[in-house]
């Protein structure tokens, strides 16, 4: 058995200690999944005795949220620093967590684009909301990487151009790389790289290659439950990305002849059991947040029901 004196043992116990602080906190280190709400689906708005609406401040959304059975929420990228602030101190009164942050302005301006402008602003809106993630004590931002398609310029006597899949593969790594990844790491935010309908990530494969690419613990996938039922199947997806995801979204999908709706959690294609099945069998422990239509108090229970079915791996829904 090789021997080693104090320093040298403290010393490789410093350095592992300095090492671990620089990797994001892993999904599962405090258990089972965590149930979260988008907050879009929180009302702003409820109705008085005589019929009268009154607006809620997020303190009275947030309790609504946590009295319903929700341990945390996601919220989008804000801007101004009072409202920021005003968001933390409510979160805080009714002990909701807020985990991640939806990043803005990734439609609008995608970091795909050819136009140096467009780029700037979208790096730009990932800096506010990997700020508002460390305001509020989030490690996660949800970010949608790039658009394949017409890419606008918006600006006059500058013409419009078009986005191939290997520019939004090329253009969009080099920018979170050189522009975005540095204050993710500093910040000790984790970006999650999102499939959505971006034309862009359409095989768990394409996914896994694409966040492996950055060789960082602060570049992961966010899931999507309801987003490529369009072209795949989560299951796959899950057991394809594993240890990779940081964060899933769930809402389900209906397909039709031609036509598709989304619907609320069991009423879609979704198999919601094999889904959870496959979060199972890869280990993940970490934060689910609803994404749908949202309602009043009473709707919202029935969402945490189904939500609770799902994770106790049973039909969300039955009619």
């Amino acid at each position: 058995m090789t021997t080693i004196d104090r320093r040298t043992f403290l010393g490789t116990a410093t350095a592992l200690a300095a090492t671990a602080a620089l990797r994001p906190p892993q999904a599962g280190a405090a258990g089972a999944m965590k149930k979260a709400v988008y907050v879009s689906m929180l009302p702003k708005e409820l109705k008085d005795a005589a019929g009268v609406p009154k607006a809620l401040s997020y303190l009275e959304r947030f309790r609504m949220a946590k009295e319903v059975g929700f341990e945390g929420i996601e919220i989008g990228t804000i801007s101004d620093a009072a409202e920021a602030q005003a968001i933390k101190e409510a979160a805080a009164q009714a002990s909701l967590v807020i985990h991640s942050v939806m990043n803005a302005d990734h439609w609008r301006y995608p970091l795909s684009s050819a136009h140096p402008d467009v780029v700037a602003k979208s790096v730009a809106g990932m800096e506010t909301s990997l700020r508002n993630a460390k305001l509020w004590g989030a490690d996660s931002v949800l970010l949608v990487p790039a658009v394949v398609g017409p890419d606008k310029s918006g600006q006059p006597g500058v013409p419009d151009a078009e986005t191939s899949y290997q520019d939004a593969w090329t253009r969009s790594q080099k920018v979170v790389k050189e522009r975005i990844l540095p204050l993710a790491q500093e910040l000790k935010v984790v970006i999650g790289i999102e499939e959505v309908w971006n034309r862009f990530l359409l095989s768990p494969l394409e996914m896994a290659r694409y966040v492996d690419e950055f060789s960082s613990p602060w570049v992961k996938a966010y899931l999507d439950v309801g987003n490529m039922l369009f072209y795949g199947y989560p299951q796959d997806w899950i057991r394809t990305l594993g240890k990779r995801i940081h964060r899933v979204h769930i809402k389900d999908f209906k397909r039709g002849n031609g036509t598709f709706e989304w619907k609320n959690i069991g009423e879609g294609d979704v198999d919601w059991v094999a889904v959870r099945k496959a979060l199972g069998e890869v280990g993940y422990e970490g934060w689910v947040t609803t994404e749908i239509s949202g309602g009043d108090a009473a709707y919202l229970k029935d969402v945490v029901a189904r939500f609770d079915r799902f994770l106790a791996g049973q039909k969300p829904f039955v009619a």
